[in-house]
């Protein structure tokens, strides 16, 4: 497993091969997608309310901005209901739910660095069992 610099074709702009790692970043890299996304694994499905007040410091801007961002790359799936007040919810879908063992294994190494580092939880969620 190597990357090389993907780096741009001057003569036409376009994107030379680029390394899979960096891709997945650009795909899932943004500040709330990852918690957006631990968040629906968790509870396979949820409302916005709900993501807002369990994604600790999270503004309406930047958490609607994470959901269409999801939503447009295929990782999670809005389905608005026909209700009197509307109703909306969130959920994964199988190839944002593909990513959960990674992001499972990212908890463990994430607590492993905690312990060496003395660091604390801070308004953590429990790590699910998959």
């Amino acid at each position: 497993m190597s990357c090389e610099n993907g780096k741009n074709d001057a003569e036409n702009g376009s994107r030379a091969a680029e390394c899979p790692v960096v891709y997945a970043l650009r795909i899932i890299g943004q500040k709330w997608r990852l918690p957006v996304m631990w968040h629906l694994y968790q509870r396979k499905s949820a409302r916005y309310s709900e993501l807002k007040r369990s994604i600790n410091g999270v503004t309406n801007m930047m958490l609607t901005k994470a959901l269409r961002e999801l939503e447009a790359r295929g990782l999670i799936e809005r389905r608005q209901y026909e209700a009197v007040p509307p109703r909306v919810e969130y959920s994964l879908t199988a190839r944002g739910a593909s990513l959960i063992p990674t992001l499972d294994e990212l908890y463990k190494w994430g607590e492993e660095q905690m312990r060496i580092d003395g660091a604390q939880r801070v308004d953590s969620p429990a790590r699910p069992h998959i």
